[in-house]
């Protein structure tokens, strides 16, 4: 293994398949591929294109760091399944980010960082404030709280909306997600991580009928 630290980070939460390699506190190599479906046939061999294209090799990595959504349901499994299989069988850890604390990262101050959940809602995240806010999901009219004054910074899908509800400034993300993802992930290397798991805040559009199965005789 490198004695510099080197982290795979990737991404499947939203339309895309994304990958980043970050060696010390360089990236080395970093693509994304914008896609709607296929991402769980696609991620695996993304990731081997990206180690290839440094010369490196999976033995040679030291962690794993992993989107965990909120976005897409499937995509979100994707990721955080790959994600604990590899740390699995390399034996090293693996590190959840949340997609919105990664479009957030980067910029200074209280961020407003937003992801489009559909029907009309939002999945948010307020950071930079004294407090710790959770992530939710909410519609432009029941936006959460920042502190008067604090002149936000919002990023992410209708962030020029809510700059202008919150008296903010939009701005982009700073860098591709499975770039943020793995420098997030590199500040928590040698401290002992959950596991990653997935991020969910919305209930699955389809569920297992309530009904009782059937019994099934051997």
């Amino acid at each position: 293994m490198p004695e510099t630290p080197l982290l795979l980070a990737f991404d499947t939460s939203a339309a895309h398949c994304a990958a980043a390699l970050l060696s010390d506190d360089q990236i080395i190599a970093s693509v994304e591929e914008p896609m709607n479906k296929g991402q769980g046939e696609r991620l695996l061999g993304l990731c081997a294109e990206v180690l290839a294209s440094a010369d490196v090799a999976y033995s040679d990595l030291t962690a794993i760091g992993v989107g965990i959504g909120p976005g897409n349901f499937t995509g979100i499994r994707i990721a955080v399944s790959a994600a604990r299989g590899l740390a699995l069988g390399l034996g090293v850890p693996a590190i959840g980010v949340s997609h919105l604390q990664a479009l957030a990262f980067g910029h200074d101050g209280v961020v407003i960082s937003s992801i489009d959940a559909r029907q009309d809602k939002l999945f948010v995240q307020v950071f930079g404030t004294m407090d710790d806010r959770d992530p939710v999901m909410c519609g432009l009219d029941d936006l959460p709280s920042v502190p008067s004054r604090a002149d936000p910074v919002c990023v992410g899908h209708q962030a020029d909306m809510i700059a202008a509800l919150c008296n903010g400034t939009a701005l982009p993300p700073r860098m591709p997600v499975a770039e943020a993802t793995a420098r997030i992930a590199a500040t928590k290397l040698g401290t002992r991580p959950p596991r990653p798991a997935p991020l969910y805040l919305r209930p699955a559009d389809a569920a297992p009928a309530r009904d009782t199965p059937p019994a099934i005789f051997s």
